[in-house]
């Protein structure tokens, strides 16, 4: 009796170990499910494909894996449509299981995703959307930004413009979340450098039907007139300013993406415009020009700062991934090794703020022909206040 007890016990003990052995292999051969929720339509389209280029270029220049693991993606168009945010969140979180959410380029449509987020304790990586609250008063342990906040591309050129003398400024921007932190980090820069007013003019978002503004810009003669538009709106607006002669007597001048990824479509309408931004053509570092490399053999046209967010959110993930061997179950060590990271970046070497924000220079740009090309370092090492952030 006891030798055949024995046996069973060592029998038994044997198949569990036998089933429990393959379990692990196939949980660590699994894939890492991927959720990338971006525009894929409408006037922000060109940002939702570079974003994904440039995430995937990251994957490939590590042979498809992160931590020994290959991705697998699940894709949704956001359209640049808030009240389509938690539907198109749910899809990936809840129906798909994804491992990490990485979107989005609207802040209204980020704050839906954000709030879901945090209820589901879903991994995010905001590759774009510069919605100030997602790194300020909702962060949270298990979202990340790789891009910028709204406050952060627009605040050093309040300075730029005040010491050049400017001191009457009309900012104009699409009156959603994004246009409004944008602007209010502007005039915070302005003011605090000596400026002395920033009227604002609005117009709804996506509307780009600028000449009312444009002709009551005229009348108010300002010294120089500060914007926030991007994609097809902005390429709208470089034209449309252009057209009306406005700037032979108001100089025009942006954060950054008024004119990245447009200058094709507008000629020599931006010729000489002048924005503040986190990344520049003509860096000329040996990373920034093997980065330019690779993308155009894949994608057989230019990077442009949306890649480059796309690519460090691959960098950043990679990070995490790789800090804790490809076992993505190890939350804890996971968002350490993101925290911790330091990306070796094409806009230049960054890491993250306390409140997941990456901690970045800022430069003035000029457009010269069909490139943002850099003039000067407008902000050093620039982290955002994260105001609200508990982290």
């Amino acid at each position: 009796m006891n030798l055949n007890r024995r046996h069973f016990l060592t029998q038994a003990s044997l198949l569990t170990a036998g089933a429990l052995l393959p379990k692990i292999a196939f949980g660590q051969a699994q894939k890492i499910r991927v959720g990338l929720m971006l525009p894929y339509t409408g006037t922000f389209a060109q940002l939702g494909v570079a974003i994904t280029n440039g995430f995937k270029l990251a994957v490939s220049e590590r042979g498809g894996k992160l931590g020994g693991r290959e991705l697998e993606y699940f894709t949704v168009d956001d359209e640049a449509d808030p009240s389509k945010a938690p539907e198109n969140t749910n899809k990936l979180v809840q129906r798909d299981k994804v491992d990490v959410l990485v979107g989005t380029v609207h802040s209204g449509v980020q704050m839906g995703m954000v709030k879901i987020a945090k209820e589901n304790n879903t991994l995010m990586i905001i590759p774009n959307a510069g919605l100030d609250a997602a790194t300020g008063a909702l962060c949270s342990p298990n979202i990340f930004r790789t891009s910028f906040s709204n406050w952060q591309p627009s605040y050093p050129m309040g300075k730029v413009l005040a010491d050049r003398g400017i001191r009457n400024v009309v900012s104009l921007a699409w009156k959603y979340g994004a246009g409004e932190e944008a602007i209010g980090g502007f005039t915070e820069g302005f003011i605090k450098a000596g400026g002395k007013t920033v009227r604002g003019l609005w117009i709804p978002f996506p509307n780009a039907e600028f000449q009312a503004l444009l002709t009551e810009i005229a009348s108010i003669k300002p010294d120089a007139v500060f914007v926030f538009f991007a994609g097809a709106g902005a390429a709208k607006l470089i034209k449309d300013y252009a057209a009306a002669g406005l700037r032979k007597t108001i100089p025009l001048y942006g954060s950054g993406f008024l004119t990245d990824g447009v200058l094709d479509a507008v000629d020599n309408a931006a010729e000489g415009l002048e924005t503040t931004l986190h990344y520049a053509d003509g860096l000329n570092t040996k990373r920034d020009r093997e980065f330019r490399a690779a993308y155009r053999k894949a994608y057989t046209s230019e990077p442009d700062v949306y890649a480059v967010q796309g690519f460090d959110a691959g960098l950043l993930l990679a990070a995490g991934v790789e800090g804790v061997k490809g076992d993505i179950t190890k939350r804890k060590e996971l968002i350490a090794a993101m925290e911790k990271a330091k990306i070796d970046s094409p806009r230049g070497a960054w890491i993250m703020s306390k409140a997941h924000n990456p901690i970045q220079d800022i430069y003035l740009r000029k457009v010269v022909g069909k490139e943002n090309r850099f003039v000067s370092i407008a902000h050093k090492a620039l982290a955002d206040p994260a105001r609200g952030c508990k982290l």
